[in-house]
Parts: structure tokens; C-alpha cells; sequence
């Protein structure tokens, strides 16, 4: 293979194979990877703007029958099924499902932050069906008329199917319904089902999750992707990963957005199973990091908005990677659960994502899921972070 002659087909947009995107991955610069990555970035994105948003992380539940080996989130099933669970107003390191009071809470101090937005997951409880989430959704969007729910994620819509009997279009068809806006991309991790068998035996195969998408875009109902890396896959399933999503995004109706951004991260391993039981540990450098994000607008080029992850690597890290194919900043993430108790360590504030895209020698731009603009509200209260 020719380096030279791959990066100027990356740089007119065709896609590359996965063989020859893990090739420039180990014989290319990070220079020129970055190099080709940021004109992409500025043919797509030709502002100086970044992209930002202001949303509140919330948690259905954290019972889960996944037994995902790098979550330190859930609590098993066989500990706390619903009829041994009260609903949560706060019950910080034990089994529950929150409330509808708690939610008020939530989003109530949400709103005073300026956001509008609730990501919404929780775990595979099993019992916890399509009706569960259609009241919840529907009571939220009675309550909070303007709210946008991006919610679930694909191996959540799974479980949910398997416990109904019913088809992904049928149970995002009753979402969407009730109430769903947008479909996060969580989940994925890495779609070869060798690693999700060593790491996530109990969720959705790798095929599902694709699935997922493709019946949500059918409906038109935006998502993001996500690839969550440095663990026990190979080099090579990094890139075959990416070109599952590029075939999916590929064959998205032309009145859907389909997925809108791809953000990939590296794996927390603070406390996991896969580091104390496997010996497995996040061994992904700053550097290593900023090349995958170059080679990710390399590899995706039906996707427009690429997510570096700060919360994962920090903001200098992620200041770079906006000179090397990143274009937004995600959210202040505000009461993020999941990541952060594997040991993601970093915060923002408005007022500090603001800073640190200014910094890096752009304009922040305020955004929903959707990528429309938003004016930042008038008199909005910053958070108060506590590490």
C-alpha cells in the first residue's frame, strides 16, 4: 500500500478500507494524519465555530443484567428486582429506579443551567418494559412540554424487544410516540462480537446494535455513534468497527440525518473487572488518541460532527484533536454516573467549555442534539462542580 495515495482518496472522501485505514494508522504521522483530518473538518465544517451543549446525564435505573466487565455502575438483578426496589430519591450505592419527584429535581436544576436536554439511560432491568418507558417518557413531556429526550441506546431498545416479543421498528415506533427525540449512540463499545463476548456478554450483539440504527433512522430519528477503545480489542477491529458504521450511515434514507456526530473515547479502567480480575488497563496515550480521532474523520466521511471526548482525556488533549478533526465539545455532562465511576476524572462549567474552545482558537457555539444553534439563555446559573 501506498501512504501518500490513501491519504489523497481520504482527502476526496472515499472510503477507505478497514485493511487500509489501520495501514496509515501504523505508517503515518501524526502530522499528516492530523493535517488530512483538519481539511476534512474545514470542507465540512468551514466556520470556526465549536460546538457545545448543555444537557443533564440521568439514570432510569441502575439494576442491569449485562454484566458489562468495565461498568462499575450497576447493581445485578438477582440482588434487587423491582418488587424489592423503591423508587429513588436518593439512594446513592444501592438498587433503584427513579422517581418521578426525583426526575423533577433533575430537570428543574437542568433548566436553571440553561440546558433543555435529558440523556436518559439506565441498565437492562428485567422488569422493566415498553410501558414503563412510554409512561415515563410521556409524564416527562406532560410535565415539561419543551424538554427534548435523547434516551435509551440501542442495547437498551434491545431488551426492551426481547422482553416484549416485538421488533425494533415497533418499540422505537412507541417511543418516538410517547415522546423520544433522539437515539444516543451508546453501547457500542466495539461492534466485533469477539470483544463484546469478552467484555459485555450480556448486551446486544454487535448486528443488533447496527439494527437498532437502521430501524431508527427508518423512522427518522437522529442518533450519534460511538466507539469506547484500548481494552482487549485489536488494531484491526478498530477500523472494522468504523466501516460497519459508515455502511449503516450509508444506507440511511435521504430525509433522515441519521448519525449526526461520532465520538470515541478510551476506556476508563478505575476499579473495573477487566483491570482487577483480567489485568486489562487503559493503555491509550494522548497521542494515540489524537491519531484515532484524525483517522475517525478519515474513516467516516458521511459523518459530519466528530466529539473529542475531555471528559475521558482531558481538555488539553481534547484542544487538539479540534486541529486534527474534532469539531465539538460535547456537554457540561452535568451528573454524569457511568463513565466517571470507572474513573473519568475531568468537569466543565458553561463558562469553562466556552474558555477552553476560545483557547484552542475557536468560537463556541451553544447546540441541541440536532446540531441547531441555540442562544445561550439569559441569567442561567453555572454548576457547581465537586471533585
Amino acid at each position: 500500500m501506498n501512504s501518500e495515495k490513501l491519504l489523497r482518496r481520504g482527502l476526496d472522501f472515499e472510503f477507505l478500507s478497514p485493511k487500509e485505514g489501520q495501514f496509515i494508522f501504523e505508517n503515518v504521522s501524526t502530522a499528516e494524519l492530523t493535517f488530512v483530518a483538519n481539511e476534512l473538518r474545514k470542507i465540512q465544517k468551514p466556520d470556526k465555530k465549536v460546538t457545545w451543549q448543555i444537557d443533564r446525564n440521568a439514570n432510569t435505573t441502575n439494576v442491569c443484567l449485562a454484566n458489562c466487565k468495565f461498568c462499575n455502575f450497576f447493581v445485578p438483578p438477582t440482588k434487587a428486582l423491582l418488587s424489592d426496589v423503591k423508587e429513588a430519591e436518593n439512594n446513592e450505592g444501592k438498587a433503584y429506579v427513579t422517581s418521578i419527584s426525583e426526575y423533577k429535581k433533575k430537570i428543574d436544576e437542568m433548566y436553571r443551567y440553561g440546558g433543555n436536554q435529558l440523556l436518559l439511560q439506565g441498565g437492562h432491568h428485567p422488569e422493566l418494559g415498553l410501558k414503563f418507558y412510554t409512561n415515563l417518557f410521556s409524564e416527562l413531556k406532560s410535565l415539561y412540554p419543551d424538554l427534548k429526550l435523547n434516551a435509551l441506546g440501542p442495547p437498551e431498545i434491545a431488551h426492551i424487544c426481547k422482553l416484549e416479543g416485538r421488533s425494533h421498528t415497533e418499540v422505537l415506533s412507541a417511543l418516538k410516540d410517547a415522546g423520544l427525540d433522539t437515539l444516543p449512540g451508546a453501547g457500542a463499545e466495539i461492534l466485533s462480537d469477539r470483544v463484546r463476548r469478552l467484555i459485555s456478554k450480556g448486551k446486544c450483539t454487535g448486528k443488533e446494535w447496527l439494527d437498532v440504527m437502521r430501524a431508527a433512522h427508518q423512522l427518522d430519528i437522529s442518533s450519534s455513534a460511538t466507539m469506547m477503545f484500548g481494552h482487549v480489542e485489536t488494531i484491526a477491529e478498530r477500523f472494522e468497527h468504523l466501516a460497519m458504521l459508515r455502511e449503516v450511515q450509508s444506507e440511511k434514507p435521504e430525509y433522515a440525518n441519521g448519525f449526526l456526530a461520532f465520538i470515541p473515547w478510551p476506556f476508563q479502567d478505575e476499579e473495573t473487572i477487566l483491570k482487577n480480575v483480567k489485568g486489562i488497563c487503559n493503555k491509550v496515550t494522548d497521542e494515540e488518541y489524537i491519531r484515532m480521532m484524525a483517522l475517525c474523520r478519515i474513516m467516516l466521511p458521511n459523518i459530519i460532527n466528530f466529539q473529542a471526548s475531555w471528559l475521558t482525556i482531558g481538555p488539553k488533549v481534547a484542544q487538539l484533536c479540534l486541529h486534527g478533526g474534532a469539531n465539538d465539545f460535547g456537554s457540561i455532562m452535568i451528573e454524569e454516573n457511568v463513565v466517571s465511576a470507572a474513573g473519568a476524572p475531568h468537569r466543565f462549567t458553561s463558562d469553562g467549555i466556552q474558555e477552553s474552545i476560545r483557547e484552542a482558537g475557536f468560537e463556541p457555539q451553544l447546540r441541541d442534539q440536532e446540531y441547531n444553534y441555540r442562544e445561550i439563555p439569559e441569567g442561567i446559573e453555572q454548576q457547581v462542580i465537586n471533585y
